[in-house]
């Protein structure tokens, strides 16, 4: 669909937005959005866009010379991975996917489990940043190498798939974990104190806007490393299970919450997105679905309006207190009579049911001119933060 425009208030940017319907109180954070002083061109909402704190998910928008650390979520770096294997989905039965699930969970600590002891090795570059101030590099010390594989709770996942030709896919959502949210809260605490606008952005060309990008751009890497161990361990478990190995040509992997330096109309821009994806021309992205529903890989159509964006998921119709209220256990292992999955916590994870999220192909729909679906990948077995 085309976006939708919002036109500008006075002192403020256009919106262009993607979604045919905006939930209660997203047009005001995006007007609030688009009022900053430092905000420049426009602002673009994805079709996953639901409210947040701060600024809406699926929110996009950029400056000139300002860094926003509150315009990102607090789980810096937040992302995906898929890999793909030359292996029929289809020959794997239910007593072969709980095996692997089981053995999966073995190995994945998830919700606010962490690695005991020591925790393990950071990878090189990871050991001991250069963070900006000694408190953060204390919680680095402390934090990274517990958090380091650990899957976090929410909508993060750990999921099997098969796409429409019968291979089978491994796919991992996570983030930084608590050395994102250490770093978030350290930089919106400063941008409160010295930034500009209502919601507090730092110029890039001070000492506490330069900290924060440097800072922000270590969680990302974090970020990385995390999904990056997660898989390993992973495929440690396929391998010695149905001896497969990813083909390497497939494998995608992209931030959904972060800042970069981009170019766009005619100048070089700091483009933030809290929930939205960054693709260039031609480039591969996942859009997962809810838990139980389709996930999609994608290429990007670099959108110019939508700073190349795109949405990063289904986006919430539910708070997970009104899921919480309004899905029974039972109407969640409905929607998952068909995926492997742990029917011991339905309860406690309504909040991530079907019901609680867009349909994935509506979002689809609404961004067809910011992607071009490739792969349309169904759930097999999920392993839930």
């Amino acid at each position: 669909m085309s976006p939708r425009l919002l036109p500008a208030e006075p002192g403020a940017v256009p919106v262009f937005v993607w979604a045919r319907t905006m939930p209660p109180g997203a047009e005001q954070q995006l007007r609030h959005l688009a009022s900053q002083p430092y905000v420049v061109e426009h602002v673009a909402a994805m079709p996953d866009l639901h409210v947040s704190e701060g600024i809406a998910v699926g929110s996009v928008f950029a400056t000139a010379q300002h860094v926003v650390p509150g315009a990102l979520g607090g789980d810096l770096g937040c992302g995906v991975s898929a890999y793909r294997f030359e292996y029929p989905a289809a020959s794997l039965g239910r007593d072969v996917l709980w095996g692997l699930l089981e053995r999966l969970t073995r190995v994945i600590p998830v919700g606010d489990a962490t690695h005991r002891g020591q925790g393990l090795p950071l990878p090189p570059g990871l050991e001991a940043p250069p963070l900006s101030t000694q408190k953060l590099r204390h919680a680095w010390e402390r934090l990274a190498p517990r958090h380091l594989g650990t899957l976090g709770g929410g909508n993060h996942f750990l999921e099997l798939d098969r796409d429409a030709v019968g291979d089978l896919w491994l796919l991992v959502h996570s983030g930084s974990r608590g050395v994102g949210a250490a770093i978030s809260e350290h930089h919106q605490r400063v941008a409160q104190a010295l930034g500009e606008g209502s919601l507090p952005g730092l110029r890039v060309d001070t000492p506490e806007g330069a900290a924060c990008l440097v800072d922000l751009e270590l969680a990302c890497h974090f970020a990385r490393a995390n999904r990056d161990t997660l898989a390993a361990r992973a495929l440690d478990v396929l391998a010695s299970t149905l001896e497969v190995t990813p083909d390497a040509a497939s494998t995608v992997d992209v931030h959904h919450n972060h800042v970069s330096r981009e170019w766009h109309f005619g100048r070089t821009l700091w483009v933030h997105r809290k929930g939205a994806m960054g693709l260039a021309a031609g480039g591969r992205g996942l859009i997962p679905g809810s838990m139980g529903t389709a996930s999609y890989v994608v290429e990007g159509r670099a959108e110019p309006r939508a700073f190349h964006s795109c949405s990063h998921g289904a986006g919430r119709v539910l708070t997970r207190r009104e899921a919480r209220a309004r899905i029974r256990p039972a109407a969640l292992e409905q929607a998952l009579r068909r995926v492997v999955h742990d029917s011991g916590r339905s309860a406690s994870l309504v909040e991530e049911a079907p019901a609680a999220y867009r349909d994935i192909a509506e979002v689809l729909e609404d961004e067809a001119d910011l992607v071009t679906p490739l792969r349309r990948l169904t759930p097999i077995a999920v392993l839930k933060g």
